[in-house]
C-alpha cells in the first residue's frame, strides 16, 4: 500500500473527528456535561457508542489474529462480548435511576457507602481504565506500524496523540458522537473486507479447505480446547460486565429503558458480527499461512490484498475500532479521577470553574500513563485477558453480589477483591496451561470468599437508602459545579 496516500487519508479522517469534537464541545456547560454528556443521551447515540466500543481492539486486531491461528475460534471474543453486554443490560440497567457517576459509587452503594471499598474500587477501576486504554493504543500501534513500516513504538505514540486531541477538546459529548460515526465505518469496512477476502481466496469452500481440520470444528474447540474456549468467552464477558466505560453508558443514558434497548440492540448486532473477524482471519491464513505475527493478519489483508481504496477504508475502520474504544476508557478514567480520587487525596471536590480544565489535564496524564504501558507490550489477547482476570474479576463479583444480595457487606467486598487478584496471579503463574486464563478459578474463589466473609461479619451500618443519600450528598457538590 502507498504509505503516503494512507497517512494523508488518516490525517483527513482524524481532522474530521477533531472538527466534530469542536462542534459538539459547545454543549459542555459544566463538569457533568463534559464527563457524562448531561445524562441525556438518546438511544441512537448510546447504541452507536456502545457498538463502537465493543468492536474495539480485541475484536479487530486480537480476534482476527486469533481467527488466523484458530479458525472459528475467532468468534469466541465476539460471543463473550455479546453475552457480557446482554447481561449488563438485563442485570444493571436499573442502576441508571440511582444517578451514579462512577462504578466506585455504585459498588460502595451496595455496601453501605463504605469509604474503604469506595476508595479501593476507585483505584482498581482507574487502573483498569488505563489497562484498557493501553490495550487500544497497543492495537492501533500494531496496525500503523505494519501499514506504514514505521517504528512500532513511534506508531503507538501517533495513535495516542490522534485520539487524545478530540477527546480533550470535546469530552464525553465528543466521544459518543465520534463513536457513532466510527461505528458506521466499522461495520461497513469489516463486512466489505470479509466479502472481498473470501472472493480473493477463491470462494467459501476454498477458504475452508485451506484451514487445518481442527480450526473449522465447532468454534475450533478441537484446536484450543473446550476449557480454554469457555475461559476466553468468560473473560471477555466479565470484562464487559466490569469495565467502567460500559458503566458510563448506563450512567449517561436518558433512562433505564434507553439503556436496555441500546444494550440489547448492541449485543444482538455484536453477536451477528462475531463471525466476521474469524472469517477475515481465516482468509488471511488461506492467502499467507506464514505470517510471523498473527496480530498482523488484519492489516496484512487490508494493505497487501485489497484494492487501494477499499484497503484504506478498511484500515481506517480498524483504527476507528481502536480510537473509539480508547476514547471511552479515557473518559471513564477521568470520571474516576475527578469524582473519587481527587476527593480521596484532597478531601474536597474540584472547584466549579476548574472541572473542565482539570478534566483535560487529567486526560493528558491518563493517556500518557497508558501509552507507557502500551510501549511495554506487543500481544493484545494476553494483555487483555491477564489484565481483566487480575484487576477486574473482583469488581465483577462485587457488582453481581451487590446487585442481587442485600446482605452483602463491605468486608465481603474487600474479600472478593483480594481473593480475585490473588487467585488470578496464582493461576497465571502456575496453572495457565490448564485453564487458558485465570478468569474461571478467580471468579469461583472470589465468590466463595465474599459469601463466607459476609456471613461471618456484621451487616453494614447504613442500609441502602441511607447509603444512597450519603452518595447523593457527595455527588451534588460536583453536579452543581
Amino acid at each position: 500500500m502507498n504509505t503516503t496516500v494512507f497517512l494523508n487519508a488518516l490525517a483527513v479522517y482524524v481532522l474530521a473527528l477533531i472538527a466534530l469534537s469542536v462542534f459538539v464541545s459547545r454543549r459542555n456547560k459544566n463538569g457533568e456535561d463534559f464527563l457524562l454528556a448531561g445524562r441525556g443521551l438518546p438511544i441512537f447515540l448510546t447504541i452507536g457508542t456502545t457498538v463502537a466500543t465493543m468492536v474495539g481492539t480485541g475484536s479487530s486486531m486480537g480476534a482476527v489474529g486469533f481467527g488466523y491461528a484458530n479458525g472459528w475460534g475467532g468468534t469466541l471474543y465476539g460471543i463473550g462480548g455479546a453475552v457480557g453486554i446482554l447481561l449488563l443490560g438485563l442485570w444493571f440497567a436499573p442502576v441508571r435511576a440511582l444517578r451514579f457517576m462512577t462504578m466506585s459509587e455504585e459498588i460502595s452503594y451496595y455496601v453501605g457507602a463504605n469509604k474503604w471499598v469506595k476508595n479501593i474500587v476507585a483505584v482498581l477501576i482507574f487502573i483498569a481504565s488505563i489497562g484498557w486504554l493501553g490495550a487500544h493504543i497497543l492495537g492501533g500501534g500494531l496496525y500503523l506500524a505494519w501499514i506504514t513500516d514505521i517504528d512500532l513504538q513511534f506508531a503507538k505514540i501517533i495513535i495516542a496523540v490522534s485520539f487524545a486531541i478530540y477527546v480533550i477538546i470535546g469530552g464525553y459529548n465528543a466521544v459518543v458522537w465520534t463513536d457513532t460515526l466510527q461505528a458506521i465505518i466499522l461495520f461497513v469496512g469489516f463486512i466489505l473486507m470479509a466479502l472481498f477476502a473470501i472472493d480473493q481466496v477463491g470462494g467459501w469452500n476454498t477458504l475452508l479447505n485451506a484451514q487445518p481440520d481442527v480450526n473449522i470444528s465447532f468454534l475450533a474447540l478441537k484446536s484450543i480446547g473446550v476449557l480454554h474456549g469457555v475461559s476466553l468467552v468468560a473473560v471477555i464477558a466479565v470484562g464487559v460486565l466490569a469495565t467502567p466505560s460500559f458503566r458510563q453508558r448506563i450512567y449517561s443514558a436518558h433512562n433505564t429503558s434507553a439503556v436496555r434497548k441500546s444494550f440489547y440492540t448492541s449485543g444482538t448486532l455484536y453477536l451477528a458480527f462475531s463471525c466476521i473477524p474469524a472469517i477475515i482471519g481465516m482468509s488471511a491464513y488461506a492467502l499467507n499461512p506464514e505470517l510471523d505475527n498473527r496480530n498482523f493478519a488484519f492489516p496484512y489483508l487490508a494493505a497487501e490484498v485489497l484494492p487501494l481504496g477499499l484497503g484504506i477504508l478498511v484500515l481506517i475502520a480498524g483504527l476507528s475500532a481502536t480510537m473509539s474504544s480508547a476514547s471511552s476508557d479515557a473518559i471513564a478514567g477521568v470520571s474516576i479521577l475527578l469524582r473519587d480520587l481527587f476527593s480521596l487525596v484532597t478531601g474536597r471536590m474540584p472547584a466549579r470553574d476548574k472541572v473542565v480544565g482539570y478534566s483535560r489535564i487529567s486526560l493528558m496524564a491518563i493517556i500518557f500513563i497508558a501509552l507507557i504501558f502500551a510501549l511495554l507490550s506487543n500481544d493484545i489477547i494476553s494483555y487483555i485477558t491477564t489484565m481483566i482476570a487480575t484487576v477486574m474479576t473482583g469488581l465483577f463479583v462485587c457488582g453481581l453480589l451487590g446487585r442481587f444480595w442485600p446482605r452483602f457487606n463491605w468486608t465481603g467486598a474487600l474479600a472478593a477483591l483480594l481473593a480475585a487478584s490473588a487467585s488470578s496471579l496464582v493461576v497465571a503463574n502456575f496453572y495457565l496451561d490448564f485453564w487458558g486464563n485465570p478468569i474461571i478459578p478467580a471468579v469461583i474463589v472470589a465468590l466463595i470468599a465474599a459469601v463466607v466473609v459476609t456471613l461471618l461479619t456484621p451487616a453494614d451500618a447504613l442500609n441502602r437508602e441511607q447509603a444512597l443519600a450519603q452518595l447523593e450528598h457527595e455527588r451534588q457538590q460536583m453536579e452543581s459545579l
